[in-house]
This record gives structure tokens, sequence and C-alpha cells, in this order.
């Protein structure tokens, strides 16, 4: 039985429609006041006046081959002022050293801020974390398979959970090829899901003549995505006539 410091005619109950909680009150109930009342604060919250952040990205390069389309995405973005939040897998680094040129820390200075993918409590972790989408770029199969089912072992599955979650644009530039039914049907639960899958196949009808053509062409199209103008590319416009 419930005791209440105060004593409530049980006619109260029968105006504000609560009775029908109580099948077996008898004349008189007794309750707190706090069961029943909830007394809004009067005092006055100040919200915020600082201008609006600049566009926010982050960017996870794992251990796909294609690393150099990382290393382009955070140029550009670079050059045209989005804050961008890096996190490069421990096989993203490796290819990185196969693939190109580059040292991880020379990649790392391309970006805002670098996490380490161990770092679970880095800021990017939490959905409270605002931020203006995702991409993993490249997005490994194990990577894929991973995000597909919320297995969130390290920062950049972390990461790519909670933008899920958060209904944050999220998008994985998966490289792999022929693809198995496991690959398509990972890319078909998370684009279910709300996920954009983006395989980087070049269009030829730009005729590129250099990796570099199809890397910004590639990088251009991911950033269309998310609303980010880049023009780095031939757009079409239709086949004219000679």
């Amino acid at each position: 039985m419930l005791l209440f410091p105060r004593r409530t005619n049980i006619a109260f109950f029968k105006t504000t429609g609560i009775f029908a909680n109580f099948p077996l009150l008898g004349r008189t109930i007794t309750t707190s006041p706090s069961f029943l009342t909830y007394k809004l604060s009067k005092e006055v919250t100040r919200v915020s006046t600082s201008p609006p952040r600049p566009k926010r990205i982050v960017v996870a390069i794992t251990g796909a081959t294609g690393v150099a389309l990382g290393i382009r995405l955070l140029q550009v973005l670079k050059e045209l002022s989005v804050e961008t939040h890096l996190v490069i897998s421990k096989w993203g680094a490796a290819t990185m050293k196969y693939e190109t040129d580059w040292e991880p820390h020379d990649v790392a200075a391309l970006a805002t801020k670098t996490y380490s993918v161990r770092d679970v409590s880095a800021c990017i972790s939490s959905g409270s974390f605002q931020h203006d989408g995702m991409i993993v770029v490249p997005c490994s199969m194990k990577s894929l398979a991973a995000i597909r089912i919320g297995f969130t072992e390290d920062l950049i599955t972390r990461a790519a959970d909670v933008s899920i979650k958060e209904n944050r644009k999220l998008l994985l530039v998966t490289r792999e090829t022929p693809l198995s039914s496991i690959h398509v049907e990972n890319m078909l639960s998370l684009c279910r899901a709300g996920v954009i899958i983006f395989p980087p196949v070049p269009a030829f009808y730009t005729r590129p003549k250099s990796l570099h053509d199809l890397l910004e062409q590639s990088v251009g199209r991911i950033l269309d995505c998310f609303g980010i103008h880049a023009d780095t590319f031939p757009r079409w416009e239709g086949i004219k006539s000679k």
C-alpha cells in the first residue's frame, strides 16, 4: 500500500480523469503533491547566440584499396574551408604507404582534427556531436559488414553507427570487385537504412586522361551527395550535335 503525506478527496480524481487508474479506491486517498503536480520553473534559460558553425564532415579511411580517393577528398574539403574530422584505421595507414607516397601524419595535417581509431571515447562517437555527414573512403568489406550488424569495435564503426541512429548522412565508398552475395546483401541492408552506397565507378563520357581525372570525378560526385559543390570535373550537358 502506498503511503502519502496528505489526503485528497476522490472527487478530484473523477474530475481529472485519473480515477480510472485507481479502480479500488475508497472514499478518500492520500497522495503526494509531486505525484499529481508538475511545477514548471520560472527561470529564464539563456540560449546561445553564437554564430553558426561551419560545414563539418567526418572522414574515415579504411584498409581497402583506393586510399587516394580519401586523400583527394580531404584536399578538396580543405580548399573549400569545410571542417573535417579524420580517422585512419591500422590497415588504412598500411595501404596508404603501399599505394601512395603519403605518410599518415601528412594526411592527418589535411584534416581539422584527427583521432586514433582506438579512441572510442572521441567526440565523434557521441550522438551529441553535431556534424553534416560521414564518409568512409575507401570502405573495406570488413568495415561494411561491421557497420551493417552494428559491431562497433573501433572509432570508425562506432561513428558510422551513431550517424545511422542519429539519421545523419553516411556514405560508404565501397571498394571491391567482384562482389559476393554477402557483400551485396550487406549493401542492400544498409541502403534500406538510409546509407548511401557509393562504388567509385568512373563515367567515361568525360574522357578521362589520367588517374587524377578519375579521382576528381569521384570526389566531386561524393560531395554532390552532401550538397557541397566542387567544380572539379566536367558535368553531363547532353549529347551535342557536331
